[in-house]
């Protein structure tokens, strides 16, 4: 359990977000690996059914991740202010209520499957493909869940190294599982969905096994394992930012569906491109993982002028590291796109796309600092708010308008995303002042 309320902040940042890094970085390519193999051993409407399909279980995906982000910051709360006493029943209720909303969410996935085809306008030609992988995926939605929950519970004890370890073993577990039912059974797209939810029920599996053996920093036991009350406080956290993952992926889902109908190349391209950009926002969201926990233990603690300085330290680290990750999308993007499929067509579009993207690792990784310090101070209804705002008022509008236009460029749609950004930046440096200021005049000026 990692103390972030004293010592050096670049340092403590660093050395607790590597590992979170690490872990989105094996995440991502858990997912990538699908899209590659598929791409490289099924086929062009195999790529599109991957790409249409995984957009819709992540929909479900961070959803739950921003849910349990209020488990981490509730944690942090806790630990930061000696109240360990009380982690054991956060997590207990989290167990009830996670594994609850995982059975609710595979009967809505399995059934809803071809709706939210339909809704998604994917090509003719991989509509059936696409409808098996969020079936499949469906299926074994409690393990791809239970992976989320217990991460978020280490990253809120300030342990991002078991997060990392456990994400390591899925990521393993996948790449052997495509390679066995694309590569070698040729399953295509089927292969590719039991090997994601193979890998996560093998890496929730042998983490609980860890967790076993290793123990916890705090007294658990099966009594508290109950619908308790610390249910509704990390839901009450947690709610407005799993509200924002879900309208902010929603409106990806509009994006992507309009990409659907300018062709399977236009459509196959977008997810290469989409793909890449995961890898893209990786530091981004590393920061915005890392700075919640950060400032929930310093916020605890009482170190408010400690959790701004930890603001501002994300934003130079992300900035940095934004500029080389810019460069390389802006011209090399094709070579980053021939990763995962040799058909120059759908290159020359996933590199269109990278293109107006671009700019994007650079001015996230100041959103997102902004945006997991406002977690951290509990203010998770205005992220859901700044979120809504980028998504609905600039990103799906202009991406819509670029999408309708004759010979439809994708580095236009793509540009509609940094875009955005920038819009969010400044509604989040105007609230920062407001914040600033009621603050002040409340507590006075922070000395610690």
């Amino acid at each position: 359990m990692n103390d972030f309320t004293t010592g050096s902040i670049p340092k403590k940042m660093l050395r607790f977000m590597i590992p979170v890094l690490g872990a989105l970085i094996l995440q991502a390519m858990y997912s990538a690996v699908d899209l590659l193999i598929v791409g490289w051993f099924g086929t062009k409407s195999g790529i599109s059914a991957v790409s249409t399909g995984s957009n819709i279980v992540n929909l479900i995906v961070f959803t739950i991740a921003g849910l349990s982000m209020g488990i981490t910051v509730l944690l942090g709360r806790y630990i930061g202010g000696k109240e360990t006493e009380r982690c054991g029943k956060v997590i207990g209720g989290a167990i009830c209520f996670f594994a609850a909303a995982s059975v609710l969410i595979a009967v809505f996935l399995i059934l809803g499957a071809p709706i939210l085809t339909t809704l998604m306008q994917a090509p003719e030609e991989a509509r059936d493909l696409t409808i098996l992988y969020v079936r499949i995926c469906g299926g074994g939605i409690f393990f791809i869940i239970a992976y989320n929950v217990i991460s978020s519970i280490f990253r809120g004890l300030g342990d991002s190294q078991l997060p990392l370890l456990f994400v390591l073993i899925a990521c393993i577990v996948n790449i052997f599982g495509d390679l066995l039912f694309v590569a070698g059974f040729h399953m295509n797209v089927a292969g590719a969905a039991i090997a994601t939810v193979m890998a996560q029920a093998v890496s929730v599996i042998l983490s609980l096994v860890i967790i076993r053996k290793k123990g916890l920093p705090f007294s658990f036991s099966r009594k508290d394992i109950t619908f308790n009350t610390e249910i509704q406080r990390f839901v009450k956290i947690g709610a407005p930012i799993a509200f924002q993952e879900i309208l902010t992926n929603v409106s990806f889902l509009i994006l992507c569906s309009f990409i659907n109908r300018l062709g399977l190349d236009a459509s196959a391209g977008y997810g290469i491109a989409n793909k890449i950009v995961s890898f893209i926002l990786l530091v981004p969201g590393s920061l915005m993982q890392s700075m919640a926990s950060f400032v929930a233990q310093n916020v605890g603690a009482g170190k408010e002028k400690r959790s701004r300085k930890a603001m501002f330290t994300g934003m130079a680290i992300g900035c940095s590291i934004g500029v080389v990750i810019m460069y390389v999308s802006f011209f090399h993007g094709s070579v980053l796109a021939s990763i995962f499929t040799n058909n120059d067509r759908v290159i020359l579009r996933a590199a269109e796309y990278l293109r107006g993207f671009c700019l994007e690792p650079i001015v996230t990784s100041m959103l997102f600092s902004f945006m997991g310090f406002y977690n951290g101070h509990s203010k998770t209804f205005f992220v859901m708010l700044q979120g809504l705002a980028q998504s609905f008022v600039v990103r799906v509008p202009m991406s819509i308008f670029m999408s309708l236009q004759p010979n439809a460029s994708l580095t236009m749609i793509g540009l509609a995303a940094p875009t955005a950004t920038v819009f969010g930046i400044l509604i989040n440096a105007a609230y920062y002042y407001y914040y600033t200021k009621d603050y002040e005049k409340k507590f006075g000026k922070p000395t610690v």
